[in-house]
C-alpha cells in the first residue's frame, strides 16, 4: 500500500464514508425506536438523546474541559445498551437488516478503543522505523520512565 498511496487514500477515504454512513443510519433507526416506545416524534427523541449525550466546553480553574449530564464511564455502556436493545427490538419484529446494522454498530462501539490503541502503535512503530530507532517492547507510552540513583555520604 506505501507504493501506492493515491489507492490507500482512495480505500481509506471509502471506508470512512461507507462507516459514517453506517452509524448515521444506525443513530437514525435507534432514534426511531426510542421515539417509538416513548410514543413521540423522532424529533423530540432525537432531541432526548442529545441533551443526555451532549458535553459542552467548559473552563475551570484555568483549564478547557468538557462537561456533560453523563460522566465518562457511563457513556459507552449506556451506548451499547441502547444499540443492543435496539437489535434485539428488531429482531423480535422480524428486520434483520436494521438488526444487522444495530448489531455492527454495537460491535464497532465495543471494538474501537482496541482498534485506536492498534493503529495507535502501529503508526508509533513506524514512525520509529523511519527514525532508525528500535520502539521498546512492552513499554506503556502512558508510564513516565525515570531512573533514580541514591548519593553515598
Amino acid at each position: 500500500m506505501i507504493r501506492k498511496p493515491k489507492l490507500s487514500l482512495a480505500v481509506g477515504l471509502s471506508v470512512l464514508a461507507v462507516l459514517a454512513g453506517t452509524m448515521t443510519y444506525t443513530g437514525y433507526l435507534v432514534i426511531g425506536v426510542l421515539a417509538d416506545h416513548l410514543d413521540t416524534g423522532r424529533f423530540t427523541a432525537g432531541l432526548l438523546l442529545g441533551v443526555v449525550f451532549a458535553r459542552f466546553p467548559w473552563i475551570s480553574k484555568g483549564k478547557l474541559r468538557l462537561v456533560g449530564l453523563l460522566p465518562k464511564p457511563v457513556r459507552r455502556p449506556l451506548i451499547v445498551g441502547l444499540l443492543a436493545l435496539c437489535s434485539l427490538d428488531f429482531l423480535s419484529r422480524g428486520d434483520y437488516v436494521p438488526a444487522g446494522f444495530t448489531a455492527f454498530a454495537t460491535a464497532f462501539v465495543l471494538g474501537f478503543p482496541w482498534l485506536r490503541r492498534a493503529m495507535f502503535d502501529r503508526m508509533l512503530s513506524s514512525v520509529f522505523n523511519f527514525t532508525g530507532q528500535n520502539a521498546r517492547k512492552g513499554a506503556d507510552d502512558m508510564v513516565i520512565d525515570g531512573e533514580f540513583r541514591e548519593k553515598k555520604d
